[in-house]
């Protein structure tokens, strides 16, 4: 056996995902990179970076995400060629296609609130943070040249009783019925910490929240360069009104 073989071995047994079609990067490497204890925040904006979580690995088989900012799925499901804006706006959740198949890993974010600079601010914002496992490898992210952009955002302006965040394969929708089984997973009411739930295709974080006058929620993800600008990291982030 190859010190290669070995090296997926371990990254594909410790991940608990199946083996992807295609690496650009060694094993070794990517075994590091998923198990060294760096997240998103450790390369930029530590200052804002307060806490994490790391909830575990996913697969992307389909080029196609569900985005949702709830548990609830809605009557009818948004399709690609829909305005990503509208559908957030009028559903909270949006399809997102063109994503880079393979290995996800997904983490739980809090950061301080990104409206100001000060220090004895209190203000917190949680976010689900997910990413292709080959992300930090990538010369376009080391470099800074790889940003953020904005899908959509939501306003909550009633008070929410959690808040939440969840990403799906759509091709595996039907398989993923354990994140909608929130008696399984999902705290008591007055359980305050932040629950996550991961199904081999998907990934739902929720966190109850003590009484508001509603929620900021926004939609973001980061695309690589190149002719096919895959997405390689997708974000939905909720901040207290």
């Amino acid at each position: 056996m190859t010190e290669q073989s070995i090296w997926k071995y371990a990254c594909l047994r410790d991940l608990q995902v199946p083996r992807p079609r295609h690496v650009s990067f060694s094993w070794k490497q990517l075994y590091v990179s998923a198990f060294d204890g760096t997240h998103s925040y450790s390369f930029r904006q530590q200052e804002k970076h307060i806490d994490w979580i790391r909830i575990g690995a996913f697969f992307f088989d389909s080029p196609v995400a569900l985005l949702m900012e709830n548990l609830g799925l809605p009557k009818t499901l948004p399709r690609i060629e829909d305005d990503a804006v509208k559908c957030i706006q009028d559903h909270g959740c949006c399809l997102l296609p063109n994503i880079k198949t393979g290995i996800w890993i997904a983490d739980l974010q809090l950061v301080r609130c990104p409206v100001c600079n000060l220090n004895s601010c209190e203000g917190t914002m949680q976010i689900l943070d997910a990413r292709h496992a080959e992300l930090f490898l990538e010369e376009g992210y080391k470099s800074g040249a790889w940003k953020y952009y904005d899908i959509g955002s939501l306003k909550i302006a009633k008070p929410c009783r959690s808040a939440t965040g969840v990403i799906i394969d759509l091709k595996h929708l039907n398989s993923c019925g354990r994140l909608f089984d929130v008696k399984s997973w999902v705290g008591a009411p007055s359980d305050w910490q932040p629950k996550a739930t991961l199904c081999l295709h998907a990934v739902a974080v929720n966190t109850n929240l003590q009484p508001n006058d509603g929620l900021n929620v926004k939609f973001q993800a980061m695309r690589s360069s190149g002719a096919d600008e895959k997405v390689v990291s997708i974000r939905i982030s909720q901040q207290l009104i």
